[in-house]
């Protein structure tokens, strides 16, 4: 297994239907429930864990999930509003060793629950035409919607793996 991509990298179809959408919508749906079974009873110790030499511990994980799935959202709603906005990129690794990143997981997964119903419920009602829609990420390039879906789904789900993996170690 690749530790680094343990799910694989992020495979978008390259015509992506709306069953594709429903069916990365429901993984996102279900997604804290699912993070909070594997980290919600750990402790501190166990939170420092990382899944490789180098790597963040799972605590810096969840709470990279929240501000990640957070800059996605945004993102979303840019393009969704704008006229393919262009987009900055933030860096994850100053994010990372921020002090609120030392608060208890609760506080991101809380966070997380209503990004993600909001991703969900707005994800319900795209239509094709709102799918199309791009935004411009300043070192990615264009990115339609239909993607940025599929990676906010992607995005949480290779992230979970990462504590699983280091939780197992």
């Amino acid at each position: 297994m690749d530790v680094k991509h343990p799910i694989g990298q992020l495979q978008v179809p390259e015509k992506v239907t709306i069953e594709n959408i429903q069916g990365w919508l429901k993984e996102i749906a279900t997604y804290t429930v699912r993070l909070w079974e594997t980290v919600g009873s750990l402790s501190d110790e166990e939170l420092e864990k990382t899944y490789r030499e180098g790597a963040w511990t799972v605590r810096q994980l969840v709470h990279h999930i929240a501000d990640s799935q957070l800059n996605m959202y945004q993102r979303l709603k840019l393009a969704l509003t704008d006229d393919n906005p262009t987009i900055p990129a933030f860096n994850e690794e100053e994010w990372a060793i921020q002090p609120d990143t030392k608060l208890p997981v609760e506080c991101s997964i809380k966070m997380l629950e209503g990004i993600n119903a909001r991703v969900v419920s707005l994800g319900q009602t795209l239509t094709e035409e709102q799918l199309n829609r791009v935004f411009t990420h300043q070192i990615n390039g264009e990115v339609p919607v239909s993607a940025k879906i599929a990676k906010l789904a992607w995005h949480e789900e290779h992230h979970l793996a990462h504590i699983k993996i280091a939780l197992s170690e």
